[in-house]
């Protein structure tokens, strides 16, 4: 596999040597990028997720439920909102390579001296961006409805990031290896949105019979979802520490393929 030509092989001489205002200048073309059709995405995310609320809370008659003593609607904020954030998150970087790779101007994107680590970044920084205005567009549609707290804010900042961050990465390695708008799709329907749905989002797993359960503990977005709402409840269903542990492992792992993926220039093609 041929190393990519375009991508800059400068080599690093640790972080003074990194080409900060090439990535920042990225990162503001992807930010400019969705904000330019922010109705799309971060208005639109935000308003699907309040129907949730709606149907799940109100339609089905769960709103004066109670899951260990703390009101259904409290339970069910927090996970819908990391939920909107991790979505929306890998959705960002994965659609913006793939654009760039079907439009014909990735070209565009690979010219710039940009090592792989500063493109990773860059791209990385786009898509926590665009969760973290989700997530925070998510907050105030559902603060209307449900009195949202913080139990802890550097458990909200660490879990919030870390989740914005595996997906981010998750879009973007799925970004460079698609090829067509189904294989992002086919990533989406069948691994995002239903890992999503089964992490605990609607439920506390400690409700599951016990095989269930166990399958639950392999699943990292229970823990994205079970630190957020801790920092924000107080309650979670696993030990957060070790959920940090692993979210902070997995990212890693998915950054060190990123990387690897760039430097070889896998079906990055101008």
């Amino acid at each position: 596999m041929k190393k990519n030509k375009f991508i800059s092989q400068r080599s690093a001489q640790g972080i003074q040597s990194i080409n900060w205002i090439g990535v920042y200048t990225l990162f503001k073309r992807e930010v400019a990028r969705f904000l330019k059709i922010h109705l799309q995405t971060i208005f639109g995310p935000a308003l699907t997720t309040l129907l949730f609320l709606v149907v799940f809370a109100l339609a089905l008659g769960r709103a004066t439920r109670l899951i260990h003593e703390i009101p259904f609607l409290e339970f069910l904020a927090p996970g819908l909102i990391v939920m909107s954030m991790i979505q929306n998150a890998f959705g960002n970087s994965s659609s913006s390579l793939l654009s760039a790779k079907v439009a014909g101007n990735i070209i565009d994107l690979l010219l710039p001296p940009l090592t792989s680590l500063e493109f990773a970044l860059a791209f990385l920084a786009g898509a926590i961006c665009r969760g973290l205005l989700v997530g925070l567009a998510v907050s105030i549609l559902v603060a209307i409805f449900v009195p949202l707290k913080v139990h802890d804010p550097f458990l909200l900042i660490y879990f919030s990031l870390l989740s914005c961050s595996i997906l981010g990465l998750l879009g973007l390695i799925t970004g460079i290896v698609a090829d067509k708008f189904e294989h992002v799709a086919a990533i989406t329907n069948f691994i995002v949105v239903p890992l999503s749905l089964l992490s605990g989002t609607f439920y506390s797993i400690t409700s599951l019979p016990s095989n269930f359960y166990l399958i639950s503990q392999f699943n990292p977005f229970f823990y994205m979802i079970d630190g957020f709402r801790y920092s924000m409840i107080g309650y979670a269903d696993s030990n957060i520490y070790i959920g940090g542990i692993v979210l902070f492992i997995i990212n890693l792992i998915l950054f060190i393929v990123t990387i690897y993926i760039l430097k070889k220039g896998y079906r990055l093609k101008a």
